[in-house]
């Protein structure tokens, strides 16, 4: 589904992302973890093909194709999508337009704004005056219409309480094939997450951790969490360095 090699991004002439090597496959579900200012949504906005963020060394490839230079507009076409950790307002665009946009059935999008809790906010302008729980639901809501065939999720539960981490949790559930059998899954994701409190809701497949613009090392997400809730990013430093 993605394969990334020694991917090296600048951000306003500072190197940001140092070589990140990532693979995942189709039906899998990772989860990023790392310290403020490691890279993490970088390599996101990277992965989309943002343009403030400059790709000077290593490639993107999304189910086979070199997507390395490639406009975000055709990297949403060929199946990959975005939710925003702090997403923008967008006046003068109506919630329930991205779905006609898409092409979605009247009956689809009710469907997902109930699951979503967003029902009466259709005819509202795109996260305009909406709360942090709003903002998050509506960010996944747009995803489950999009249905893209790997999902960037930056911090789902970033500024959300209980009750909505549920709701966006069991959406995601949906969007990432979570109750289809493990090898009918197709649609893959990557969980950017500092609470962790996402993965008590939904299961994931690996662990990474970002730190100063490398993936220092991968393994059992729950474990990985565990030990940084434990002992802290400092340290994942101290080992790092050890190494």
């Amino acid at each position: 589904m993605l394969l990334i090699e020694n991917l090296r991004v600048e951000v306003e002439g500072k190197p940001v992302l140092k070589g990140v090597n990532l693979h995942v496959k189709a039906g899998e579900t990772h989860v990023l973890f790392g310290p403020n200012g490691a890279g993490k949504s970088t390599l996101f906005f990277a992965i989309m093909g943002f343009s403030k963020y400059k790709v000077t060394d290593g490639k993107i490839y999304f189910k086979e194709r070199d997507i390395t230079y490639l406009p975000p507009h055709e990297r949403a076409k060929l199946g990959l999508g975005i939710s925003f950790q702090r997403p923008p307002s967008i006046k003068g665009i109506k919630l329930n337009q991205i779905g006609k946009l898409l092409n979605r059935s009247e009956e689809e999008i009710l469907e997902k704004a109930e699951l979503l809790r967003l029902k009466e906010m259709l005819q509202r302008d795109i996260n305009l005056g909406f709360s942090g729980g709003e903002m998050k639901r509506s960010e996944v809501f747009q995803l489950l219409l999009q249905n893209p065939d790997l999902s960037l999720i930056d911090e789902p539960e970033s500024g959300v309480d209980i009750t909505n981490i549920d709701v966006i949790a069991k959406a995601l559930r949906i969007l990432l094939q979570k109750d289809r059998p493990i090898l009918e899954r197709k649609k893959s994701g990557i969980i950017i997450t500092h609470t962790g409190f996402i993965l008590e809701k939904l299961t994931a497949d690996k662990g990474h951790l970002l730190i100063d613009g490398k993936i220092t090392c991968s393994g059992n997400p729950m474990e990985m969490f565990n030990e940084i809730k434990l002992k802290g990013y400092t340290e994942c430093l101290k080992c790092w360095k050890r190494r």
